[in-house]
């Protein structure tokens, strides 16, 4: 029987749109349903970061630690407009402590008992160095120690940090990647269906069918295999929608974070750790603002939206105070977010220190259901090629391809961006630098396709204000799926630190005219 689709995935998030993108781009028939917007729940909420996660090495993770540190630069070269190399400075003080049931700690607690919860000097310094050449390092710098009483790094800091280390990770607009994977796989062919539900997945003679409700309206459409990428709603996907019995499932666990009044005047980030084991970042952000977080905590109800509670935001402010010499409080916040991670229930006494790695479970009693368990946004494109290989003995479709690929408005080099920000202001003189910045952080190349053939700003329509016109709302709606203010201050940007409410709701209204 022929079928609409060759593969039918349910989510819209990071892993749903990577894998659309990468089997679309084989030459597979592939339709996508979001019940809500793309990325509206755990992948745009994430610590921003392509990152091989250091701490990941005290759970002796070096297989996902290894992956993902790979990853960092084929990512970066792929879409050097969303993402781009960060320093990030781990001051270090004897007072480190580990959190005691890491098997780092449990194995020098037995070697070495005098040092029990300490965190060596000696031992950073081995942690970094695998960090450096555990992925093959090409395009970021390797880590070197900082003397923080001779360097503007060390003078938000306390005074007791003397030294710190200092190591490459790279930043991720989360959102932004995920909007593009789906256009990306649009432009080469595939569906993809926003505000779009997936009532019920139904193995029919060799074939699903899935019923979908957009506006009130159902649809039923046909696929060889289905992919569950429903990220916290995995679970709920299989048993309710399927219909089918699992013994997998994932942990729930909540990250939150608090973005405050610019806390330091320099484009590093810093690496936190904390005397209970944990650690935090806190990044520049957004020019004005800085990003801290995440918190570790079980989310039990996934029918409860997250939020950054009052104890994590105390949490939080009280973590970073360890470290700067001003103290961090409640008053400096001026917005919070949080995600559910749908981590892998791999038996993990704490959510800390459950596994960050993904898991694909292929079932095929009858169509092929693969369903996918964790993960992280750094190895979401290797999570895509990994679940293309386990489908493509049942659905085919050409090679790997999406190493060498530039995302939508990422066909230049890392080091090009300030060329193209300067070249962009020349060309468009009545932008700011601050404008001309954001407009190629946020669409790289294809920013000039927003401008156009304006010659002032009056030109770009409406002024929504903090640099938003009516260009790129209407960019964002025929391009980028937005279809409400929502979508596009907090997930198409971040604008909405910057705009006012009635801003907000004139913007609103004009999307729903």
């Amino acid at each position: 029987m022929k079928t609409d689709f060759d593969v039918f995935i349910i989510g819209g998030g990071i892993n749903g749109c990577g894998i659309a993108r990468d089997a679309q781009g084989r030459g597979l028939q592939v339709g996508l349903a979001e019940m809500n917007d793309l990325a509206s729940a755990t992948s745009s909420a994430s610590t921003k970061l392509f990152h091989g996660g250091l701490r990941y090495l005290e759970f002796f993770e070096f297989g996902l630690v290894r992956k993902a540190l790979i990853e960092r630069e084929v990512l970066l070269k792929n879409m050097p407009h969303i993402s781009w190399p960060m320093r990030f400075v781990l001051p270090y003080h004897k007072d480190m402590r580990f959190e005691g049931d890491t098997p780092t700690s449990k194995l020098l607690s037995t070697i070495m008992p005098w040092m029990k919860g300490r965190r060596p000097a000696w031992l950073i310094r081995l942690g970094l160095f695998m960090y450096d050449n555990l992925g093959g390092r090409k395009i970021l710098p390797g880590t070197h120690v900082v003397d923080l009483s001779k360097r503007p790094v060390g003078a938000p800091l306390k005074d007791k940090f003397k030294t710190a280390y200092e190591y490459s990770d790279c930043w991720i607009e989360d959102a932004r990647l995920v909007v593009l994977n789906a256009r990306d796989a649009e432009e080469r062919g595939a569906t993809i269906m926003t505000r779009t539900k997936v009532i019920s997945a139904t193995r029919v003679d060799g074939h699903w069918e899935i019923v979908t409700e957009h506006d009130g309206n159902q649809k039923t459409h046909t696929a060889r295999a289905l992919v569950n990428a429903g990220g916290p709603w995995v679970e709920n996907i299989v048993r309710d929608v399927a219909r089918l019995n699992t013994s997998e499932g994932v942990r729930l666990v909540r990250g939150s974070h608090i973005v405050t009044k610019k806390l330091f005047d320099h484009d590093k980030s810093y690496f936190f750790q904390g005397e209970d084991g944990r650690i935090i970042f806190a990044i520049p952000y957004e020019t004005d603002f800085t990003l801290i977080g995440t918190t570790d905590a079980e989310h039990e109800n996934l029918s409860e939206k997250p939020y950054a509670t009052d104890e994590e935001q105390d949490y939080l402010c009280a973590f970073a105070s360890q470290y700067f010499e001003k103290p961090v409080t409640r008053g400096d916040v001026v917005w919070t977010y949080s995600g559910v991670r749908p981590l892998y229930d791999d038996g993990a006494k704490s959510a800390t220190a459950a596994t960050r790695d993904y898991v694909l479970s292929l079932d095929q009693n009858g169509a092929p259901l693969l369903n996918i368990f964790g993960g992280k946004i750094t190895t979401y494109r290797k999570l895509a090629e990994n679940a293309l290989a386990k489908l493509a003995p049942l659905v085919g479709g050409t090679k790997p391809w999406t190493a060498i690929a530039a995302l939508p408005g990422g066909d230049f080099k890392v080091s090009e961006r300030d060329q193209l920000v300067t070249n962009l202001q020349t060309d468009y003189p009545f932008l700011t630098h601050t404008w001309a910045l954001r407009l190629i952080k946020g669409y790289g190349t294809e920013a000039r396709l927003i401008m156009g053939s304006a010659k002032s700003a009056a030109d770009l329509g409406q002024d929504f204000g903090a640099t938003l016109t009516a260009a790129e709302v209407k960019w964002l709606m025929s391009r980028e799926y937005a279809c409400t203010a929502e979508d596009v201050v907090w997930r198409r940007s971040k604008l909405g630190l910057r705009m006012t409410k009635e801003q907000i709701a004139t913007l609103d209204t004009y999307m729903a005219a």
